[in-house]
């Protein structure tokens, strides 16, 4: 199994300010599986489905659980976890005064089955260099410098060339 990377970045409490910075751990995530290349993952282990099935399944299991929690109803979706409507509102000054108007925002709330249990005993985590530092060095590498200053931002248009994804860059 691959292991998951990380990096390690200084960072400071928002809430005390004055208090020294501490290294913390920044997951690098992978990367991302749509739908389709987890359907041809499902189909590999063993199913008798075949890939468009599965993502036949997986579509309309999209559409029924919206359809369900917009009823109101949490779904369960056995070792996978629970799927819950969840809903946030505004005060109003009496009971009698509130009313759906006051209903702020309706979300969906999962809670992880056991499929997902103990995930930091069963992961294996390999330490890397940030984004950041890795798109430096591309960046350099390409213009044929030896050396690399990871502290200044990359250029764009150099280093890998695509976006870092949401949140990967540094801790």
């Amino acid at each position: 199994m691959k292991k998951i990377q990380y990096s390690v970045g200084m960072m400071g409490n928002p809430q005390h300010e004055d208090d020294p910075q501490k290294a913390y751990a920044k997951l690098q995530q992978t990367g991302v599986v749509d739908i389709d290349e987890l359907a041809e993952h499902i189909s590999e282990h063993n199913s008798v489905f075949s890939k468009g099935t599965i993502v036949g399944i997986l579509t309309e299991l999209g559409v029924c659980m919206r359809e369900l929690i917009l009823q109101g109803y949490r779904v369960i979706l056995g070792t996978i976890g629970s799927f819950a409507p969840a809903i946030k509102s505004k005060g109003a000054v009496s009971r009698e005064a509130f009313s759906a108007a006051n209903i702020t925002d309706f979300k969906v709330k999962y809670q992880p089955g056991r499929s997902f249990d103990n995930l930091l005993r069963d992961a294996e985590f390999e330490k890397t260099a940030t984004l950041r530092a890795k798109a430096a060095t591309l960046a350099a590498e390409t213009k044929g410098e030896t050396t690399v200053d990871i502290s200044k931002p990359v250029a764009e248009g150099e280093g890998s060339g695509e976006d870092s994804g949401e949140g990967n860059d540094e801790p």
